[in-house]
């Protein structure tokens, strides 16, 4: 039950990294990220709101998890995502998205230092298998744009970025997985997590006023898509969180960072191969396959 959950959030996050492509072309991300946080905290309420009707158990409040989910949105969803879109714009995509390919690896020495979450030899051995098919399915050198070529102090700012991206989403999970072990609230637990990364937002935001104008003036279209984003990826977290329940916080992030395996073959289909899948991107996506499968399986 937990792979299927983890494979439910990876789809929803690669759905959202598709949609994205094509808002952040007729919206700027820094105003997109006011609609998806404002969709996310209005879908995971409507969603808390049917729960309540249907569950059977009463809702109650502890204070110590919910300071957790807290904290997950102000470093995993507000600071980690901040950081990824600077890492992004130094670095390119493809760097940027092989550094984020690593966050499994934050999230498996967090979840062993903070929480005391171990994995046998069987499941470390899927995971290095999972991760090295993720990293054969990242675009080669040759593929990288050359306007993306940071050298000396661009360059280590760039990698400093990325790992402050990768340690904050590792971090995010944790504190999120650790919240699910005394408090079984995903829905109400991925709530806080966009209230307080709005907050943040807000907080962030010196002109508010010009910001707010820019908005209402946006493309139509570009701030709809924005919103399916939003719907994405508050599914893709309720999904994730959910997961915790039934397998390790590592394994699930794990499951959840794979969307190469369903981006991939959309881009081949849906995009002509514009990403320049290979004999490579292949073998990678049948390694990450096999893992999860064995995961699943064990």
């Amino acid at each position: 039950m937990g792979i299927t959950l983890a494979l439910c959030s990876m789809v929803c996050f690669g759905s959202n990294i598709l949609l994205s492509r094509h808002a952040m072309e007729r919206m700027p991300v820094a105003l997109g990220f006011f609609v998806v946080l404002s969709v996310n905290i209005v879908f995971a309420g409507a969603v808390f709101g049917v729960e309540l009707m249907v569950r059977e158990t009463p809702f109650v409040w502890q204070w110590k998890e919910v300071g957790l989910f807290a904290l997950a949105g102000v470093i995993g969803t507000y600071l980690a995502r901040r950081f990824l879109f600077d890492t992004v714009s130094i670095l390119g995509p493809a760097r940027a998205s092989v550094l984020h390919s690593s966050a499994p690896a934050f999230t498996l020495v967090a979840a062993w230092i903070i929480v005391g979450e171990r994995l046998g030899a069987f499941e470390l051995g899927l995971m290095a298998l999972v991760m090295a098919g993720l990293l054969c399915m990242q675009p080669s050198q040759g593929r990288v744009a050359s306007e993306h070529q940071p050298a000396g102090a661009l360059l280590r700012r760039g990698v400093m970025l990325g790992l402050l991206t990768v340690t904050g989403f590792g971090l995010g999970n944790v504190f999120r997985g650790l919240a699910m072990r005394t408090w079984n609230e995903a829905v109400f637990g991925t709530l806080i997590t966009a209230v307080t990364a709005l907050v943040c937002q807000f907080a962030a935001t010196r002109d508010w006023p010009a910001a707010w104008k820019a908005i209402r003036a946006a493309d139509r279209r570009g701030l709809v898509m924005y919103a399916w984003c939003g719907v994405a990826t508050v599914c893709g977290a309720m999904f994730f969180v959910s997961s915790m329940q039934y397998i390790e916080i590592a394994l699930a992030t794990l499951v959840t960072h794979s969307t190469p395996l369903m981006i991939f073959p959309v881009s081949l289909v849906v995009f002509k191969n514009r990403e320049g899948l290979s004999a490579r991107t292949a073998l990678g996506a049948s390694m990450v396959l096999t893992g999860i499968v064995l995961l699943a399986l064990r």
